[in-house]
């Protein structure tokens, strides 16, 4: 392992950081911009041109807020638990590939932290611990409202997981492989998974909305019933960082499903662009390409949360167990008999 190699990773995994916390500082302000046009309203407009700069001041606010801990509180947990959410956010990241390799001088490098051949496992295994952030916190502010919200978190993860892995092992028929590199590539000219599994795709999106907490199955943050759900004792920056972890919940989300099922990197007419260009600005392209699949998925996030009411628990709780698993399971079997029928003709 030569130090160009850990140089090189070293600056990726910093870009990826800082990306991640760019746009899901942005995603706030994105967030009360679309809310604003779909009620017919402004949104913020006074932080600088259009209220750009609405989310610094934000942030600002949130440092210099009194920081309180409630008395009877575990105060380790108490600290650990949006550390905890952050950390696990931030990491998923790892495995997601960005853009096809780039070439800098005589070097190629890939635009991917590790392409480990497990990759889709590594993401679950993030998401599944991605609860702890939010249980913790909740039982950790002996608080009654944000332990039953820490409790309708676990509980409607551990449901909606099983709805979510289940979509994913009908795509792994016939990828053949764990690896989120090798499922873009196989998706290069116009050979994209949602094509082949638009019902998977539809699972595992309705269960990414689950997974991130966001409306309609934001039940954990159910103000009229919770005050504020798990982070109701929370204030100043700890606050923050469990507002700034399910935005970038958020975006992992919308990265993932890019990756799983839209292509990735991939686009109409990349060849061409790439036989043109170069091997140093056709990946640039590509990656610019990953990101408006990705905002339009944030967009979508967004869209679905201003428009949908929130479910009630019970209804939530039918979808998964009776709808989204029986279909799901449906579906593995249409098309493992669809793959065998095909091979067998």
């Amino acid at each position: 392992m030569d130090a160009a190699f850990v140089i090189e990773k070293f600056i990726l995994v910093a870009v990826i950081f800082g990306v991640s916390l760019l746009i899901a500082m942005y995603s706030t302000y994105a967030e009360r911009k679309v809310a604003a046009f779909l009620q017919d309203r402004l949104g913020p407009d006074r932080a600088g041109p259009f209220g750009i700069l609405q989310p610094l001041a934000d942030g600002v606010k949130m440092f210099m807020k009194e920081e309180i801990v409630p008395a009877t509180s575990n105060k380790w947990l108490f600290m650990v638990g949006p550390g905890l959410a952050m950390l696990t956010a931030c990491i998923a990241s790892a495995v997601i590939p960005w853009g096809s390799p780039i070439a800098i001088g005589d070097r190629v490098i890939p635009l991917q932290v590790t392409d480990i051949n497990v990759g889709v496992l590594y993401i679950f295994g993030v998401v599944s611990l991605g609860v702890y952030g939010v249980m913790i916190g909740g039982w950790a502010s002996n608080n009654k409202y944000s332990l039953l919200s820490a409790i309708r978190a676990a509980s409607q993860n551990i449901s909606y997981e099983i709805a979510m892995g289940l979509s994913i092992i009908a795509l792994l028929l016939m990828t053949n492989t764990l690896s989120l590199k090798e499922i873009v590539e196989q998706q290069h000219g116009w050979h994209w998974n949602v094509l082949y599994q638009p019902v998977g795709f539809l699972i595992f999106m309705i269960c990414a909305f689950a997974e991130t907490n966001r409306a309609p199955f934001d039940l954990p943050e159910c103000e009229t019933e919770l005050i504020g759900g798990y982070h109701t004792e929370y204030s100043s920056m700890k606050l923050g960082f469990y507002l700034f972890a399910e935005y970038i919940n958020m975006f992992i989300s919308s990265a993932v499903m890019a990756t799983l099922y839209w292509g990735g990197y991939n686009y109409p007419g990349m060849d061409y662009v790439a036989a043109h260009l170069g091997a140093t600005w056709a990946p640039l392209i590509g990656t610019g390409v990953f990101f408006l699949k990705i905002f339009a998925f944030i967009f979508f996030f967004m869209w679905v949360r201003w428009t949908i009411p929130r479910f009630r628990y019970d209804q939530l709780m039918n979808l998964g167990w009776k709808a989204l698993i029986p279909l799901a399971i449906a579906n593995i079997i249409v098309t493992g008999v669809v793959i065998a029928i095909i091979e067998k003709f």
